[in-house]
């Protein structure tokens, strides 16, 4: 890799880094507005220096900066296990971004910032963190741990994401998450983000989320779709070609003639997934691409706060 290739590559990286800091920055500032004042104790990253103490863990950077004496916070235990799950299939590519968008405006994107925003969040309050990424095949997996190092290998493969945007990947959700879940040996709390468009028998799929709930898991899955177009079927009349994106299979057809049918299909598809979520004490959130990330970060502190 030559110099230039090299430069490009660690900006992307801060930039990925730098968005997520700024989002989860900007929710715990908005914390004592809410009823999670409590929670931003959690995410102070220094104390007062009294005299008499150790100047071993004196953050001397810092008192450079404000003239005062603060030490570093350490925690020698972690609190929680968490382990964010991607769906890469092709679908998760929509809606095709155009030139001046940025990358978190289709699902992919969406997903791969949300999970770096969690991950910005699980190493402020010292917990471990874990990912798999799947599609048509199980493309990543790294175990949960706590270090910088595997913060930033896990932020490394979601760079990875947004770089190599495969065509024609169909999913095989239900394979993917039994095989995940066989790998998880100790209680953690497991992320899922997901469109749940996944061809074949519904009954299979569900079995595959139910499996994830062994060893006691606490099981969040986070319904990532783009609300105009997913749900609402918001199209003019025109004549329109639709492409699936995971088949490549071609409709012509004037949209108007099925949105009725279209929205009723996926109102019930939608509130099966819910129910079976429900029933499996699975969370299920549905959240659209065009919304911030406020509604991830609530849901996680809740379900954190009910671990137990």
């Amino acid at each position: 890799m030559n110099i230039e290739s090299q430069f490009e590559n660690i900006a992307r990286f801060q930039h990925l880094e730098l968005l997520a800091n700024q989002v989860v920055e900007g929710f715990i500032s908005g914390m004592h507005k809410s009823p999670f004042h409590g929670f931003s104790a959690e995410f102070a990253e220094h104390k007062t220096y009294n005299a008499g103490e150790s100047t071993k863990h004196i953050d001397w950077k810092l008192f450079a900066k404000t003239d005062r004496l603060y030490t570093k916070r350490f925690e020698e235990e972690t609190n929680l296990r968490c382990h964010l799950i991607i769906d890469n299939s092709s679908s998760m590519q929509y809606p095709v971004l155009k030139s001046n968008e940025p990358f978190y405006k289709n699902k992919i994107g969406f997903s791969v910032l949300a999970s770096a925003v969690l991950m910005n969040l699980l190493k402020k309050q010292r917990d471990a963190v874990g990912l798999s990424i799947y599609s048509d095949t199980y493309e990543y997996y790294a175990p949960e741990k706590g270090s910088d190092r595997h913060h930033r290998m896990l932020l490394n493969q979601l760079e990875h994401l947004l770089e190599n945007k495969k065509t024609i990947k169909p999913t095989e959700t239900t394979t993917f998450l039994h095989q995940i879940a066989e790998k998880m040996h100790r209680r953690s709390m497991v992320v899922i983000f997901t469109d749940m468009f996944q061809g074949g028998n519904e009954e299979a799929l569900f079995n595959a989320l139910q499996h994830l709930k062994h060893n006691k898991h606490k099981v969040v899955l986070f319904h990532v779709l783009d609300q105009q177009t997913e749900v609402n079927f918001d199209f003019d009349n025109s004549p329109r070609k639709f492409i699936d994106v995971e088949t490549n299979e071609e409709v012509n057809i004037f949209a108007d003639n099925i949105k009725e049918l279209y929205e009723k299909e996926v109102q019930s598809y939608f509130k099966k997934i819910e129910m079976t979520c429900l029933q499996n004490k699975i969370r299920y959130v549905p959240v659209n691409v065009g919304d911030n990330f406020e509604k991830i970060l609530t849901t996680y502190l809740v379900e954190k706060q009910s671990f137990g």
